[in-house]
C-alpha cells in the first residue's frame, strides 16, 4: 500500500513539472488568438510595448527606419505617450478594430490599422482612436506612421 501512494506522488509531481512546461506567452487580440503574421498583431504588439514595457527596444523592433528614428529621439515610453502618440495612460487595452471585411494580408505591401485603446489615467477613463501605417519590410510588418486623433 505504501508503494502505491509512492506511485501516485510520483505521478502527479509529472503532471505538474509537465504542464508548467506547456506556459507560453501572453496572446494578442481577442482571446489571445491573434497571427503573428498579421499587420493588426504588429500594430497591437507595438503599441502594448509603448505602453508596458520598460524600454522602446520591442517598438523599435517592430518599426521601420523612420519610425526607429522617431522613436530614438524621444528616448523614454512617457515621452512617446506624450508626444507622438498624445495620449497617457496608467493601464490600457489595445484592441485591432476590424472593418468588417476579410482580406488577405499576406501578399499586401501596405496597410493601415485601426486601434481602440481603453484604459485609465489617474482616476479618469480615456478611450481613443489611433491609426498606424504599416509596411512590409523583409517579410514582416513594420510600424511606419501614427496617424493623429482624426475624430476630434
Amino acid at each position: 500500500m505504501n508503494a502505491n501512494k509512492l506511485y501516485i506522488v510520483f505521478w502527479l509531481t509529472v503532471l505538474l513539472v509537465l504542464s508548467a512546461c506547456g506556459e507560453k506567452e501572453k496572446g494578442i487580440g481577442r482571446y489571445g488568438m491573434l497571427d503573428e503574421s498579421t499587420p493588426e498583431y504588429t500594430a497591437v504588439a507595438f503599441l502594448n510595448s509603448v505602453y508596458e514595457d520598460d524600454n522602446l527596444d520591442r517598438a523599435i523592433s517592430l518599426s521601420s527606419e523612420k519610425m526607429t528614428r522617431i522613436l530614438k529621439r524621444y528616448h523614454t515610453n512617457r515621452n512617446v505617450q506624450r508626444h507622438l502618440l498624445n495620449l497617457k495612460y496608467d493601464t490600457v487595452i489595445v484592441t485591432p478594430q476590424t472593418s468588417g471585411s476579410l482580406g488577405r494580408t499576406e501578399f499586401a505591401e501596405k496597410s493601415t490599422i485601426t486601434v481602440f485603446l481603453s484604459g485609465m489615467y489617474g482616476d479618469d477613463k480615456i478611450e481613443k482612436l489611433r491609426s498606424l501605417d504599416l509596411i512590409k519590410e523583409d517579410g514582416d510588418w513594420k510600424i511606419n506612421k501614427i496617424h493623429p486623433d482624426t475624430y476630434l
